[in-house]
C-alpha cells in the first residue's frame, strides 16, 4: 500500500529490517498489514511461531466468547454461579465442536453465541486444517551451499567456482543453475544505482542432480571479474547470487534454492578440496565433512592473460553498456 501525504509522518516510524546475505537493509515508508497478509506471513512463519500464533488466537477467542455469555442471565445449564472459568471451558468446548454434554445453552441469548462459536470453530478447523496441509505440502530442496566461492585457475583458465550438493541425496531431474553478480554502479547522471548481471557458465544444466554440483564460470576478456580484485569488488559491494532449480521426481514439483555471497566470502587463489575418492573395493566416496573446505593453490603465471587492461583496478566500476540491456536493477 502505497502511502498518502497525511499518513508519511505516521508511516515514518514503521520500519522492518531485511537482510541480503550479510547486509542489512531497513525499509520504512509501508506498514504491513498481517490480516491483508494472513497466508503469505503463516507460510514463512516457523512451526513454533505457527502454533504459537494459533494459539494465543484460540485462547483470545475463547476469552472473547466467555465475556459474552457472561453478559446474559444463566445463558448456560450447570454452570457455577459467577464462575468465569466454567464459561471459558464451556467456550473451548463449543469453538472445538466436542460438547461433552454436562453444560449446555439453555436460554434464546445462549443459544445464539454457540451458534456463532460453533461456526467460528468451524472456520478456523477449516482454515487451520488447509495451512497445514500447504505447509507440509510445499516443496522444499535440501540443498546445501559452500561456505566460500573459490577463484584459482582450472583448466588453464582463471575460474570461479561455487560448489553446492543436494543433502537429501534423491533425483532432481533437468536441474538448472544460474550466477549472478551484484554491484553498484554510477550512472552518467551521477545516480548510483544497485545492478544485477548474469555470469556465464560452463555448464548450466545438470539431467540428474543427485549428489554435488560444481558451478563455473571462466573470468576472461569478456568477464565483469577480468582482473577483479578483493578491493575493488569490496569499492562496489559487490555480491555473487546463485539460484538452482529443478523437478524433484519423489513429488514431482519444481523445486527452489537460492544462496547469497558477500564479496569478502570469496577465496582467492584457493580450490575446493576434492570430496570424491575411491575406496579399496573401488566404490566411489564422496567424503561430505571436507565439503566447505579449500586450499590454497599456486598460480602458474603462464597460464593468466598476458594484456591486462590499462586501469585493471577500476573496472568493476564502471558499467558495462553492453550489458545493461539484460541486467536487472533496482535502487541501492
Amino acid at each position: 500500500m502505497i502511502p498518502s501525504d497525511e499518513d508519511t509522518g505516521h508511516l515514518a516510524r514503521h520500519r522492518r529490517r531485511i537482510f541480503l546475505g550479510d547486509r542489512e537493509i531497513v525499509i520504512r515508508g509501508f506498514q504491513t498489514n498481517i490480516i491483508r497478509d494472513f497466508y503469505h506471513y503463516a507460510m514463512r512463519a516457523s512451526w513454533p511461531v505457527f502454533f504459537a500464533g494459533f494459539a494465543v488466537a484460540f485462547l483470545s477467542l475463547n476469552f472473547l466468547f466467555s465475556l459474552l455469555y457472561s453478559l446474559g442471565v444463566n445463558p448456560i445449564a450447570n454452570v457455577r454461579e459467577g464462575s468465569f472459568t466454567d464459561l471459558f471451558f464451556f467456550s473451548i468446548e463449543t469453538l472445538a465442536t466436542v460438547g461433552y454434554g454436562d453444560m449446555h445453552p439453555q436460554t434464546t441469548f445462549g443459544h445464539s453465541i454457540a451458534t456463532v462459536e460453533i461456526f467460528t470453530g468451524m472456520s478456523i478447523v477449516a482454515v487451520m486444517t488447509g495451512l497445514v496441509f500447504a505447509r507440509f505440502s510445499r516443496p522444499k530442496a535440501q540443498i546445501v551451499f559452500a561456505r566460500a566461492p573459490a577463484v584459482a585457475v582450472y583448466d588453464g583458465r582463471m575460474t570461479l567456482m561455487v560448489r553446492f550438493a543436494n543433502a537429501r541425496h534423491n533425483f532432481i531431474s533437468d536441474a538448472s543453475a544460474s550466477l549472478w553478480l551484484t554491484r553498484l554502479e554510477t550512472t552518467v547522471e551521477g545516480k548510483t544505482l544497485r545492478r544485477f548481471h548474469p555470469l556465464v557458465l560452463e555448464r548450466a544444466q545438470n539431467p540428474l542432480f543427485a549428489l554435488s554440483w560444481t558451478l563455473m564460470h571462466v573470468i576472461d576478456e569478456t568477464s565483469l571479474l577480468y582482473h577483479a580484485t578483493a578491493d575493488s569488488l569490496a569499492q562496489v559491494e559487490a555480491g555473487l547470487i546463485v539460484t538452482v532449480r529443478g523437478l524433484d521426481e519423489q513429488s514431482a514439483q519444481d523445486v527452489f534454492a537460492r544462496h547469497f555471497y558477500n564479496h569478502s566470502d570469496l577465496r582467492w587463489d584457493h580450490h575446493y578440496v576434492d570430496i570424491l575418492t575411491t575406496d579399496d573395493e573401488n566404490r566411489t566416496v564422496i567424503d561430505y565433512l571436507h565439503f566447505h573446505d579449500t586450499q590454497p593453490v599456486e598460480i602458474d603465471a603462464d597460464a593468466l592473460p598476458v594484456d591486462p587492461p590499462e586501469d585493471p583496478p577500476d573496472r568493476l566500476l564502471e558499467p558495462r553498456q553492453t550489458d545493461l540491456s539484460g541486467a536487472a536493477e533496482g535502487s541501492a
